[in-house]
């Protein structure tokens, strides 16, 4: 028999905002995106993103918000009701959270582990050669701080959704934006001569970071930097997650939801902006343009570098900045777990906490198979997209570089093309104007579509 359960809902605009803007702005943002913009040309970069956020990003965030709050679904069972024989776009979207969620907690684990190395003064440990993989390797050291990672994500979700999710953002967001804004035009002010008597500064760092270079640009590679842009989209934006959905659910009947996108919109491109800003300048000012090239280790290898690099106020800077990727990474965990509690809640019509429970014990097995991968459990294999890989590598390659796109593209076309897209136009015009709208329907009909099929091939390795 089924049992009414309360899913709960925000408080009113402002908390939605804010749990929305906690969710998109996690490690992706954090130097996922630095990382792309140095590599990519730097403001060629921003630029094709700057404009895939306001026309492709707003299409599919606009889409995922009003059909959470239409349906009042969570992702896995409102996609059936939108259209029968559409419900397995639920499925895909409810498997991408999922997947993510116990490797997500491990890497939480890992910020957690560097955040107290600084703030006990160990900082230096972490600049030895080796440090990270000799630490990421180890068996008991990453359990123990996955699991406190985990205990404070499930924690919040345990308590709701607005005294536990909307509280927590509220709090966390702010002082996570006061803290980047710091580090951002502290990150300006620094200087460094190098052993070959070549000065470098924060301000060089920005010219890297802003303007564009376009030496040895060519179509092919222009190609590559939009597709790099709109991957990104997903982690900046949160959607094809089941994410936005779930959270859209929440969000009561007045709330406007275009004045509400639009400030998620502005939240999270500033957030992503001033990543950059607080990373590339002091990378560049203390390893040049080689230190940019350490891709997901640039958090890990590079950055302690830096900091160390620095002397007395690294050890200042050190715990500030792990500390803000701390706060990133939790406010990010938190909605990753609440879009499948939400769709546990939903579908088998279980209460909160019977269903946060259930999803905790099934990361918490996951999440150690995932810190195992590296030491019991360590395999390699080859993924179609060329790049060797390991238990978390494959977990990540599933969830982005597949299900994802696969997501947002069956989306678009349900959307665009078989309810049509005043599905969602009459439910954001329901509380206020649509002023992107016919821009919204070009978008979802013809431009999303072919992007994100394009995309797909690329990641799968057939494009």
């Amino acid at each position: 028999m089924e049992k009414n359960h309360n899913r709960g809902t925000f408080s009113g605009q402002l908390g939605f905002i804010m749990a929305a803007a906690g969710s998109a702005v996690g490690l992706g943002n954090i130097w996922r995106f630095p990382y792309l913009a140095a590599k990519d040309g730097g403001g060629i970069f921003i630029l094709c993103y700057l404009i895939l956020a306001v026309s492709f990003g707003f299409a599919l965030l606009t889409t995922e918000i009003a059909i959470g709050r239409k349906t009042r679904q969570s992702p896995l069972t409102a996609y059936k009701q939108i259209h029968p024989k559409f419900g397995i776009i639920g499925i895909f979207a409810c498997l991408v959270p999922t997947i993510i969620l116990p490797y997500y907690c491990s890497i939480g684990g890992w910020v957690l582990k560097y955040l107290s190395l600084y703030i006990t003064g160990n900082g230096s440990a972490a600049v030895a050669d080796g440090y990270f993989g000799g630490y990421i390797t180890s068996v008991s050291g990453p359990l123990i701080w996955m699991l406190v990672f985990f205990a404070f994500t499930a924690g919040v979700v345990l308590f709701g959704v607005e005294k536990g999710i909307e509280k927590s953002s509220k709090v966390l967001m702010p002082i996570l934006v006061v803290l980047i804004i710091g580090i951002s035009i502290f990150s300006l002010t620094l200087t460094n001569t190098d052993s070959n008597g070549v000065t470098r500064t924060g301000l060089d760092g920005l010219k890297v970071y802003l303007i564009p270079n376009f030496e040895g640009m060519t179509f092919k590679k222009l190609l590559v930097v939009i597709m790099d842009a709109l991957g990104q989209l997903f982690f900046s934006i949160s959607v094809a997650m089941g994410i936005m959905v779930a959270y859209g659910s929440y969000a009561k009947k007045e709330t406007n939801l275009m004045k509400s996108i639009n400030h998620i919109e502005v939240f999270d491109t500033a957030v992503v902006l001033l990543a950059g800003l607080m990373i590339v300048p002091a990378i560049f000012t203390f390893m040049g343009s080689e230190g940019m090239s350490a891709g997901p280790g640039l958090l890990f290898v590079s950055l302690p570098k830096v900091f160390n690099a620095m002397g007395f106020l690294g050890n200042i800077l050190g715990p500030v900045f792990f500390l803000i990727v701390a706060f990133a990474a939790i406010t990010s965990a938190i909605s990753v777990m609440e879009a499948i509690v939400s769709s546990v809640m939903d579908y088998f019509h279980f209460d909160r906490k019977k269903s946060s429970i259930l999803v905790a014990a099934y990361t918490l097995i996951g999440g150690i198979i995932v810190c195992l991968g590296y030491n019991k459990l360590y395999f390699e294999v080859k993924l179609p997209n060329g790049s060797v890989a390991q238990i978390l590598d494959i977990l990540d390659y599933i969830s982005n570089n597949c299900f994802m796109p696969l997501v947002a593209f069956l989306t678009s076309i349900l959307i665009g093309w078989v309810v049509g897209p005043k599905y969602i136009i009459d439910e954001v015009s329901v509380d206020g104007k649509f002023p992107r709208k016919i821009l919204y329907i070009v978008m979802i009909k013809f431009v999303a579509p072919i992007m994100l099929l394009a995309l797909l091939l690329q990641s799968v390795g057939l494009f």
